[in-house]
């Protein structure tokens, strides 16, 4: 597979952007994996999907457990996506929470699996995420957020940005609010015991 250059999730903003009225510019740069620090992508894959190396696309115990919590909250609070699951809504899919979509979504993450190794499935993801409204991929969060490039990201930038993927939208990475600092916090503690 080769480096995408758009997403369907940039798609969709850009189209949700012209629904109302105005444009969103696509701020989006690749970065090749050996480029990213090893501590950013340790803090993504804490943060996201601490199983990512020994399960097959999708993480049954997460799945079990969300349906469990989303039961008993009586509306979804919690997801139980792992990365390839959201690389395949991302980068082909939509936010829609249709249980279509989320049978194409389970589809794809399969197809991925059984085609990409592990290494080019996190490449892939930490180069089409959103990380805030026009921002798409670590390069471009990195230069937005700490004005540098992201094999320059530290410890802490990484922690941020791994904080704000579930609501990149209502989040930013340098915002110090509680939210953010708090599960900065439990990124780096977790983190700190692998």
């Amino acid at each position: 597979m080769e480096n995408p250059t758009e997403s369907a999730l940039m798609r969709q903003r850009i189209d949700e952007a012209h629904a109302q009225g105005t444009t969103l510019k696509i701020d989006y740069r690749w970065a090749p994996l050996s480029s990213i620090p090893r501590h950013v992508r340790m803090a993504i894959l804490v943060s996201e999907d601490g199983t990512f190396y020994s399960h097959a696309g999708v993480d049954w115990h997460e799945v079990l457990e969300s349906i469990e919590t989303n039961l008993e909250e009586g509306r979804i609070v919690r997801g139980g996506s792992t990365i390839t699951q959201q690389l395949a809504k991302n980068l082909y899919l939509s936010t829609s929470r249709d249980p279509i979509r989320k049978g194409k979504e389970l589809l794809i993450t399969w197809m991925l699996e059984s085609t990409l190794n592990k290494k080019r499935i996190l490449e892939l993801y930490l180069n089409i995420i959103e990380w805030g409204p026009g921002v798409f991929g670590i390069e471009a969060a990195a230069q937005r957020y700490f004005h540098k490039p992201a094999s320059g990201l530290t410890m802490d930038e990484g922690a941020r940005l791994a904080a704000v993927i579930p609501s990149p939208l209502r989040h930013q990475p340098t915002e110090t609010t509680s939210y953010v600092e708090k599960k900065k916090e439990l990124i780096l503690r977790r983190m700190s015991v692998r």
